[in-house]
């Protein structure tokens, strides 16, 4: 009885876990549209996860024992798919196709993870409520993403690009979970994934436009995006969301991915008084239905 009680209780905060991680990296596009006047896409890159780490340190000053060296090759493989190529690959693939392409197309995610989730952890096959919802919500956040104000355009290089950062994501979650079977404290763990994602970054650095002065710190909301950046969308919300697939699952956890463009679209409204449209609102509506499919097996 008492372990059952306790395993309602992580799932239920692994949900509340989710919640919060969507609604953190739902608005922070709008720190990351400030930023860009003084810093390059690989730049903030750079600095957040940097900040991310040190604050991690910061966190849980205390130094990760592997218990298997053979364990640090996951470690390794999380760092490179789930924070330098994922993000890699979704930076530069804005620069050759449209914003709403990729927020689209990267929003799919949770398919692969399903299906990876599938072939290589032996996790239950997905039920055909996951691809209905998956539908759903795919088309929900098409209607968010490609209002009347946007063009619907094809870019093969951008879009595959966006393709490869959502397949990048369902292996970094795959990977998770495979960590979470050693044990380690998940700050440690997220810290530890951070540690190889600026490694391999290191290369990119000096072939991406990289160079950074002193003159942008000064202003002081180029600061505090950057505290947000770093340490609430890294820091926090890596951890909050690996300790969520840690307790839910690959595949309940990455439903919850459909709920950013949703945010997204709120937050516009809030901060930035965007219009919301009819079709918004009708997007809104079958991501969260979408979502809540996805997410119930019975």
């Amino acid at each position: 009885m008492n372990t059952n009680i306790t395993l309602d209780n992580h799932k239920t905060r692994g949900h509340l876990a989710c919640i919060f991680t969507i609604i953190v990296w739902g608005t922070t596009f709008i720190s990351t549209k400030v930023l860009l006047r003084s810093f390059s896409p690989v730049e903030i890159l750079f600095i957040r996860f940097v900040i991310g780490y040190a604050a991690l340190w910061v966190a849980y000053p205390k130094h990760l024992r592997i218990t298997d060296k053979k364990q640090e090759i996951y470690f390794a493989a999380a760092g490179l798919c789930g924070v330098t190529l994922y993000y890699l690959f979704e930076n530069i693939a804005l620069t050759y196709t449209l914003a709403s392409n990729v927020g689209v197309v990267v929003s799919i995610a949770p398919f692969f993870t399903a299906i990876l989730g599938f072939l290589l952890l032996k996790e239950e096959k997905p039920h055909i409520r996951f691809f209905i919802g998956f539908g759903i919500a795919l088309a929900g956040i098409c209607l968010i993403s490609f209002n009347s104000k946007t063009e619907f355009s094809i870019n093969p290089l951008g879009d595959l690009l966006a393709i490869g950062a959502a397949i990048l994501w369902a292996f970094y979650s795959i990977i998770t979970k495979k960590l979470s079977s050693f044990g380690y404290n998940m700050i440690q763990t997220t810290r530890r994934i951070f540690f190889y994602g600026l490694l391999f970054m290191f290369p990119f650095l000096f072939i991406m436009d990289f160079h950074i002065t002193l003159e942008p710190f000064m202003n002081c909301t180029n600061v505090l995006n950057f505290i947000f950046l770093g340490i609430g969308a890294c820091a926090l919300c890596f951890v909050t969301w690996n300790y969520a697939v840690r307790h839910l699952g690959t595949v309940k956890t990455s439903v919850y991915i459909y709920g950013v463009p949703v945010i997204t679209a709120i937050t516009s409204a809030l901060v930035l008084h965007e219009a919301i449209t009819v079709t918004t609102i009708c997007g809104i509506v079958l991501t969260l239905v979408g979502l809540f499919l996805s997410e119930k097996r019975k």
